[in-house]
């Protein structure tokens, strides 16, 4: 049930653009690149943004070893998938496996290296991972019951998300916008924290509209025992 077989949705912004650019890098890497090689490579990306996150308390222009971390994680991430497909060297179970497996590491990795740089508060960014999380969950639940495999929800998905934080990083280098503070009750926020709270408001409203739809849609395929049709 549901594997990396399942129906792949994919209907973002950039999805078009995305996935010819993504075929085209893969019919160009070298035969020693693997997937799994890729799959790493995206960890790594992660890594980096976190340790330049962190770094950028002392000078915020290490913001860019946190952009080119995300870069490097979209392309391992991104990647790895589309060149088990072009090669035809797929492998569902262990490929589904390690893939997904580590994309709870990596955005945990991306969450708290936003926590740990200056331009978020921890608790916001702890709060972006758990939205980030329930869809995530959701969607491997969806794989399993429905065999419908959804990477993004409307218009946005994992390289839009990817992109807003590079420019939330090039903004926090190169505005103002920074310095300015507000005091809510005891909390002090930042420009950049409301954008991660609203963020995170987002992430757990597009959650609960789906799960209102499909407890719908649930409940009529499997509905109660003796219950008139």
């Amino acid at each position: 049930m549901g594997k990396e077989t399942s129906k792949r949705i994919q209907t973002s912004l950039l999805n078009g653009v995305e996935k010819k650019a993504l075929i085209w890098l893969a019919q160009r890497q070298p035969a020693w690149i693997t997937s799994d090689c890729l799959t790493y490579f995206g960890v790594f990306g992660s890594v980096l943004f976190a340790v330049g996150g962190y770094l950028a308390n002392e000078n915020i222009l290490y913001l860019w070893l946190s952009v080119l971390g995300l870069v490097i994680h979209w392309y391992g991430d991104s990647l790895d998938g589309t060149l088990a497909r072009v090669r035809d060297t797929q492998r569902p179970l262990y490929g589904f496996f390690i893939d997904h497996t580590l994309d709870a590491v990596t955005t945990a990795l991306i969450c708290i290296g936003a926590g740990l740089s200056p331009m978020f508060r921890m608790d916001v960014a702890l709060f972006v991972l758990s939205g980030y999380l329930c869809l995530s969950l959701y969607t491997y639940i969806c794989v399993i019951l429905k065999e419908e495999f959804k990477l993004t929800y409307g218009k946005f998905g994992p390289t839009e998300f990817r992109l807003l934080l590079i420019l939330l990083c090039i903004l926090y280098m190169y505005t103002p916008w920074g310095e300015w503070h507000c005091e809510i009750g005891d909390i002090e926020l930042g420009v950049y924290d409301i954008a991660g709270a609203v963020i995170s408001a987002i992430l757990f409203l597009i959650y609960l509209v789906q799960f209102v739809g499909d407890l719908r849609y649930f409940g009529q395929r499997d509905p109660l025992k003796g219950a008139k049709k």
